[in-house]
This record gives C-alpha cells, structure tokens and sequence, in this order.
C-alpha cells in the first residue's frame, strides 16, 4: 500500500449532504486504514485550503457531498494544488451537479431523458402541469439525495412545491414523472457493474429511504432480462461519457411501462454508507467494500 503514499479522505463540508458524506467519509477511512494505507481524514467543513495544502497528502479520496464537493469547488482547488484526487474532474463534476445542464447536454447527444420545464416566482405553474402532466417531480437543480423534492399530485400543489425547492437553490426543475421502474447503474473505471432496481415503499425514493429506513428494496439482479440490462449500462456509460465524467460514478435511469429508460441525473461523488447503492452493486461484481474503496483509489496512480 506504500505505492499510495499519504492518503486524504475528504469527507463532511459544507453542503446541505454534510451529515451522509460523514457517514461515506467515516467508512472510507476505515476501509482504507484498515487495508494498511496511511489515510488521514479532512473536513473541509471545519478546516481551510491553507490547512489542506499543510497536510502535504500524496491523494485525496473525495467522499464528499453536494456543493463544494462535488460541484466542481474542490476539484478545481486540488488541480492547482497539484494532487490527485477521485473521480471527475472540474468540468464534469460542475456540470453533473447541475440536473438542468446535465439534461440539455443528454438532449443534445440524443440520449433519452424526461420532458422538464425550469420554474421561478413567474412562473405559469397551471400551464407547466398541463405540459408535462401530472404526477411531476419538483427538485432543486444543484442538490442530491433528493433534498428539496417533491412529488406533486395535484397542479395547485405546484408552486408549493416550487418554494420548498427554491429554499435550496434559486435554479428549480420540474420534470415529467415516468410511470416505471427505478433502475441505477454504478459505472467504475469504464465499465458498467451490475444494474440495481430500487423499490421504496415511500411515495418515492427519498432522502430517508435511501438513507435510513430499511424497508427500501435493492434488486440486484435487478430483474431485467440480460439483453435490455446490457443495452441499459451501454447508454449509462454513453451518459457517463457525454458529461465527461472519469473513474467512477452512478447514473440513475427510469423506465416507462413500455420499458424504454430515461436518464435522470448523475453522481460523481456517490454514497458510500451501508445503505449506498454502488457498495451493492460492486459486492454483486465480486468487490467488498475495502476492495470498491481501493480500486477507486488505484484511479489516482
């Protein structure tokens, strides 16, 4: 493990996610210290650039969440530093923070993904429902594990839904809800793992069912027959590819009843608790998790 040198495990920040990075920091940390790498955990949360650069790390594992972590910020802050560091780079992480940028440049290669409309204070919430039916999902456009979402049933419900996102980010996203089934594919250093299908017994798949409750169901095998699963990661790591992401990532897809998928988002800096959804799906390859957490690792040499 010397090969590595001085590891740190940035984790925690600043992010409205600070308190699920903790939790993806903390196993990280202990996955790789217990391998035998000198890894060190960060907080940037609590401790400046200034101290970062002091630490004189070989690497950075990025377990960090959300704005300034995964956004671009730090990224950009560890290229003029000089040290390597997980997963995408500044511009793929910018623009896969951002679920509207993401989605023009999926259109724009042609890739599948819901019918959306951007809401503000003016906004005539009326002809939006009308446009993309209803039920839609309402989400901040620069925030994960579904933080400000709602699932919006009636169009008088709408601009309520809109003001609960806008508490997180002033850019809101409404978008079509696709009446199917709710896949996820991890993609690590260029391949496509095995495909999960989630099935919470919430309205949706929300930040306390991806988190904490343990009635959410993880399929993997995820159900598909073999041909539609291969064709599925295919376009995953088409998606992976467009936005210009590196080393390791998730892309979340919906399929219709008629089993056709739409891209929904994707994330550089996935989960990595023990309810996160790349961990499963790397265990369904073959990797443990000391394993998933070195192979990310082996990306920076």
């Amino acid at each position: 493990m010397k090969k590595f040198g001085k590891v740190g495990v940035l984790f925690g920040g600043k992010s409205a996610e600070r308190e699920i990075s903790l939790l993806s920091g903390s196993a990280v940390l202990d996955a790789l210290v217990g391998a035998g790498v000198d890894a060190y955990g960060f907080d940037p949360g609590e401790r400046d650039l200034g101290a970062l650069a002091a630490e004189k790390f070989d690497r950075v594992f990025i377990a960090l969440h959300g704005r300034y972590g995964e956004d671009g910020c730090i990224q950009g802050a560890l290229e003029m530093m000089g040290i390597p560091y997980t997963g995408s780079g500044v511009m793929a992480s910018a623009i896969g923070m951002d679920k509207w940028r993401t989605k023009l440049l999926w259109q724009a290669a042609g890739l599948p993904t819901p019918a959306w409309a951007l809401l503000a204070a003016d906004s005539d919430f009326p002809a939006v429902a009308h446009r993309l039916g209803l039920p839609l999902f309402v989400k901040p456009a620069r925030e994960g594990s579904s933080i400000g979402m709602s699932k919006v049933q009636r169009a008088e419900a709408l601009k309520a839904a809109w003001e609960t996102a806008a508490e997180y980010d002033d850019l809101v996203l409404a978008e079509t809800f696709v009446d199917g089934g709710e896949y996820t594919c991890a993609v690590l250093g260029g391949r496509a793992l095995p495909m999960i299908r989630l099935v919470p017994k919430g309205e949706f798949y929300d930040y306390e069912a991806k988190y904490f409750r343990d009635d959410t169901e993880y399929r993997c095998p995820c159900g598909l027959p073999a041909a539609q699963e291969a064709a599925i990661q295919a376009l995953c790591l088409e998606a992976f590819r467009v936005v210009g992401c590196r080393g390791w990532g998730r892309v979340d897809v919906m399929l219709d009843r008629a089993g056709h998928p739409y891209l929904l988002e994707i994330n550089t800096s996935p989960g990595m608790t023990s309810h996160s959804l790349v961990p499963m799906a790397a265990a369904a390859a073959g990797l443990d998790f000391a394993a998933l957490c070195l192979a990310i690792l082996e990306q920076t040499l």
